[in-house]
């Protein structure tokens, strides 16, 4: 990531509370996520909840949590997001790819 690129990107890691484990919920969140360019990860939490970090252009990170909080989903999100709960963090630049943990 060049200096332009991180001093415009966005980090965020949002916390998604519902049914979200063992349904496809990590699959979908990484395929959304690949398709507006972002990086970051999503994984199980002990608790249940799904943690998504996403890093990027801000206007495809708005995007992502937009699709993650959206009821009903019109994009066939599996499962059932009933919170997120979203902390900005200091964009980093060696975080690469977006995948499932």
């Amino acid at each position: 990531m060049s200096d332009d690129t991180k001093s415009s990107a966005q980090r965020v890691t949002a916390f998604v509370r519902g049914r979200v484990q063992g349904v496809g919920f990590r699959w979908w969140t990484r395929a959304r996520a690949l398709e507006l360019g972002l990086v970051g990860h999503a994984r199980n939490m002990d608790d249940g909840r799904v943690e998504v970090l996403a890093q990027g252009d801000p206007t495809a990170v708005d995007r992502l949590l937009h699709l993650l909080r959206e009821q009903p989903s019109t994009t066939d999100r599996p499962g059932r997001v009933d919170t997120v709960v979203v902390q900005q963090g200091i964009v980093r630049p060696d975080v690469r790819g977006f995948v499932e943990k």
